[in-house]
């Protein structure tokens, strides 16, 4: 058992280290229940989403809106003292208003000499705004000439020789703002945040590499635009485990540089403010004041909605704001640095002291501890996600634990049936050594009945065979249980030991007073067996039950005239019916001292004319059907 529990342990540290891809999937539902369980840290509020909603539609007009208006828009942000503005939208194509003052203009907007696409230019050459655009990754056509991005150039610190370079994500092309707007915009990230396969967005990428240069965040290039800064350190610890540090500011990411979120709760947990409050002024004072500003859409039919952890709905706007306040609070989520080594350890440890436990005590106390230290385990883990963000999963040793349990369990249930078998089988040679010893036994007083006692055995079998066919007893008589009563069938005649030699072996007539005590037979036979019982303290053995019925029953007859307890019908019991039948066909077709034996037919008529009276109907007619094969018996067993 310990070994078992042992090997399944070792095999899971195996997998910590190196899990195939359905556990690692499963290991994300262990950690979206972990951040379910913990309580939610608020944000800073020194983010806040400019909301374009149903009701600024119905406002200021159907979605995109004329880039002037947009303009209008971030003028308003900046009066209200927006530290960054990050536009979670893309500018690709020109305004499709054209001139205000041209034809395309909608009726009643006075003339402008610029175009909307110049005049939101020139709002962005003002500064304190950053673009956003969308990296591709179909292997499309690219014009690289036809975008004007902002990279960052990453420094890079290597902890050792075999950390490798960095492997960002590779986009192979970009949907990108006109290049008018993005170069007076002058800073721009990408908006690109994909769930992972099971469709749960938990970590987004801050930095992608798109033709040799690398590209930064939306969220992150807004809160460098705030702090001011450009110079980015990549720290590799491992090629699984690195720091992007940022302003003196590192944030844990992944071998990709994925950053794991820390959500700060369910869908709109930053503070939301309507665009048609901010264009008419509705905004408390000081409500935007030094803080980062993401403007993003959710009205119905513009939005963009990922699921995460805690929500099904959540606004893609909200996700870049959940990553600058993650940046802002030096918090994000991360794997413990030492991984799946410290996963595989605690597999090993806890794995052992509950399969040690388990093999020294009992399963019971095994799966006890069991629980009690995968409960503590989970515990442990929400509480370092709730307090430092570090994950460290309990999934693989719960699998470890429990499954070292499952396999002592079954090697348990193994050994001790293997035990049962073997003491079936001993018990069952015993009872077949004490069948042969009394069938010595009646040997020694009187060798026919041995040779009777061994034909009748072989009769039973055949006898019993086919009555199992009739639907009445088909249930009753199981292979199992015929194997059995033709192995007990040579006990019948046992209490033939009790009586005297001047009765068992005289060769004429019996009289009166030496028939009854040639009749208590069945009875010497029950007491011998009962007495036997009662010695080595068995009770209610089945197959003793058996052997009882067929040495008390074998020579009552159906019609109740039968001795020594005159049953009738069904109350005799199966195997004392069949019994009966065999016993009276070998004693007719069997020489005795004092007559001769019938003939096989004879013998056949004999019982069959008894039908009804002596013998069971049903016995009767499967005795006819296998009588050939009792005088096949009959001859081999003769002498």
């Amino acid at each position: 058992m310990f070994l078992c529990g042992l090997g399944t342990v070792i095999v899971t540290a195996v997998l910590a280290v190196f899990p195939p891809t359905l556990l690692e999937r499963i290991d994300n539902d262990a950690y979206d229940i972990l951040v379910r369980s913990v309580a939610t840290k608020p944000p800073t509020g020194n983010v806040v989403i400019i909301d374009v909603d149903e009701r600024s539609l119905s406002t200021i007009g159907q979605w995109p809106w004329r880039r002037d208006r947009i303009g209008e828009l971030i003028t308003r942000l900046r009066e209200m003292g927006a530290a960054t503005i990050a536009l979670d939208m893309v500018f690709a194509e020109p305004d499709r208003y054209g001139d205000p003052g041209g034809a395309s203009q909608p009726a009643g907007e006075s003339t402008r000499s610029a175009s909307s696409d110049e005049a939101l230019a020139a709002n962005l050459r003002e500064g304190g705004v950053v673009l956003g655009h969308a990296m591709r990754f179909d292997n499309a056509p690219f014009d690289a000439s036809a975008c004007q991005l902002h990279p960052v150039t990453p420094a890079l610190v290597q902890a050792g020789d075999d950390t490798g370079d960095p492997s960002y994500f590779h986009a192979s092309g970009v949907v990108c703002n006109l290049p008018l707007l993005a170069r007076a915009a002058g800073a721009s990230g990408f908006m690109n945040a994909a769930p992972d396969a099971d469709g749960i967005l938990r970590r987004v990428p801050l930095l992608i590499e798109l033709e040799g240069r690398v590209y930064p965040s939306l969220a992150l290039s807004a809160w460098m635009a705030a702090r001011g800064t450009r110079d980015i350190v990549l720290r590799i610890a491992t090629v699984n485990n690195a720091s992007l540090i940022v302003d003196n500011r590192a944030v844990p990411v992944d071998g990709r540089v994925n950053a794991l979120l820390r959500y700060r709760g369910k869908k709109q947990t930053f503070p939301y403010v309507s665009a048609a409050d901010v264009m008419n002024g509705r905004v408390p004072a000081g409500m935007l004041q030094g803080k980062i500003v993401f403007v993003g859409t959710t009205a119905l039919g513009t939005r963009e909605v990922v699921a995460t952890p805690l929500d099904t709905l959540f606004a893609g706007v909200e996700v870049q704001a959940t990553v600058a306040d993650n940046l802002i609070q030096q918090d994000f989520n991360s794997r413990s640095p030492l991984g799946t080594m410290l996963e595989a350890l605690v597999v090993l440890v806890l794995g052992i002291a509950v399969t040690w436990l388990v093999a020294s005590t009992s399963t019971m106390s095994g799966l006890i501890g069991s629980g009690v230290g995968i409960a503590a385990l989970w515990y442990f883990a929400g509480s370092m996600l709730s307090s430092t963000g570090v994950f460290i999963s309990p999934l693989m040793p719960t699998i470890g634990v429990f499954g070292a349990l499952a396999t002592m369990t079954i090697a348990k249930f193994t050994v001790e049936r293997g035990r049962a078998d073997t003491a079936g089988r001993e018990r069952t040679n015993a009872q077949r050594l004490m069948i042969q010893t009394l069938l010595s036994l009646t040997e020694t007083r009187d060798a026919e009945t041995g040779r009777h006692s061994r034909r009748t055995q072989e009769y039973v079998r055949l006898l019993a065979a086919q009555l199992s066919t009739n639907p009445e007893y088909q249930a009753y008589l199981t292979p199992e249980r015929i194997d059995l009563v033709s192995s007990l069938a040579p006990l019948h005649d046992i209490g033939k030991v009790g009586v005297p030699d001047h009765i068992l072996n005289k060769p004429g007539a019996l009289t009166p007073e030496e028939l009854a005590e040639m009749r208590r037979h069945p009875e010497y036979g029950y007491d011998v067996i009962l007495k036997a019982e009662g010695r080595v303290g068995v009770r209610d053995d089945a197959i003793l039950a058996m052997a009882k019925d067929i040495v008390y029953t074998h020579h009552e007859r159906w019609d109740g005239t039968g001795y020594p307890r005159k049953l009738r019908g069904k109350e005799i019991p199966i195997e004392g019916r069949v019994m009966a039948v065999v016993d009276v066909y070998d004693a007719t077709t069997t020489r005795t001292l004092y007559r001769p034996s019938m003939s096989h037919e004879d013998a056949v008529k004999f019982i069959v004319d008894r039908n009804a009276t002596h013998f069971d109907p049903a016995v009767v007619q499967a005795f006819v059907a296998v009588a050939p094969q009792f005088r096949i018996v009959s001859a081999e067993y003769r002498n």
